[in-house]
């Protein structure tokens, strides 16, 4: 029997003066209510309620016992309270590591209205452009594009999925033509992104072709922005995800090459470590970045501009 289902009634009891009432307000029979007193006063080796036909009333014991209980039992409540409290209006700080891309372009921008949001929860972000197979001490969620993520005890929920594009500036294309087929790269200025998955190799699909090109970068870094910013000052083709890019290629600042090649596609993912409750602001920041990228519709316009484009 629940010893606090116990204690609950007991103090209900103590506090009505009346089993039945009490009952009433837990939603328990009359019959369960003095199972859970006389299994109570069994437990204990003490008679806490005296009890006529026409009246109840405590015993020393347990005017004692009620006391100490009432208190505990308020101290409950205020907990709950304070749980559920933090579920809808959570406070303290809130880690989060991405890209230094990704938080430029989709965290910073964000940030204001899940502050006003919740405005007992302050953000720290950690630009990092590493994803190991497990999240660092004092981290509550990272952002992660990748090819796959590895099952090592890490929750991830999936933002967007995308393709990986080439393209450069129309200066650059202007003075060197555009490539025709992944062979023709050997002949550009490649720019590539030191940390991708096999950066200096490259590994496109046209339905059933499947080609694989080596590439002598003529700059690669380690951070897609510094790529970036030297294509789009003309000094060569790039190889950046979708999210990157997108809105250079809607605004005619790059264009994209070999489009009907395709490399293999990327996944936004936030990842958070598995627990059984998750604490409320690792929750309530996931729901408001899913709920953001659904509204703004960002993979459904990369698959139509890469349909489009193709």
């Amino acid at each position: 029997m629940d010893r606090w289902a116990q204690i609950e009634l007991f103090v209900q009891v103590a506090e009505l003066g009346s089993l039945s009432k009490a009952a009433e307000k837990l939603g328990l029979s009359n019959a369960a209510a003095s199972r859970y007193l006389s299994g109570l006063e069994e437990r204990l080796g003490a008679r806490l309620v005296e009890r006529t036909t026409r009246r109840m009333w405590l015993t020393d014991a347990g005017r004692s016992y009620h006391l100490r209980c009432s208190g505990m039992l308020a101290e409950m409540v205020d907990a709950e309270a304070e749980v559920n409290s933090a579920s809808t209006s959570p406070s303290g700080v809130l880690r989060i590591t991405s890209s230094v891309s990704f938080a430029m372009i989709h965290l910073a921008p964000a940030l204001p209205e899940f502050n006003r949001r919740y405005p007992k929860l302050a953000v720290q972000v950690t630009a990092a452009n590493r994803y190991p197979g497990f999240i660092d001490a004092g981290i509550d969620v990272a952002i992660r594009t990748r090819e796959h993520e590895g099952d090592s005890g890490i929750t991830v929920r999936r933002l967007a999925r995308m393709r990986r594009v080439l393209a450069a500036s129309p200066a650059y294309l202007a003075a060197h033509g555009q490539p025709t087929s992944p062979q023709d790269l050997a002949h550009h200025r490649m720019l590539a992104y030191s940390l991708a998955n096999d950066p200096y190799v490259l590994h496109f699909k046209r339905g059933k072709d499947a080609r694989s090109v080596g590439i002598a970068p003529a700059l690669d870094a380690n951070e897609g922005q510094v790529i970036r910013a030297a294509a789009l000052a003309g000094g060569g083709i790039l190889i950046q995800p979708q999210y990157i890019i997108h809105d250079d290629i809607v605004a005619g600042r790059l264009v994209p090459v070999l489009v009907d090649w395709a490399l293999p596609q990327l996944t936004i993912n936030i990842a958070y470590q598995s627990r059984r409750h998750q604490p409320a602001k690792i929750k309530v920041f996931t729901e408001f970045l899913v709920e953001r990228f659904e509204k703004l519709d960002l993979e459904r316009k990369w698959a139509s501009w890469a349909k489009a484009s193709g």
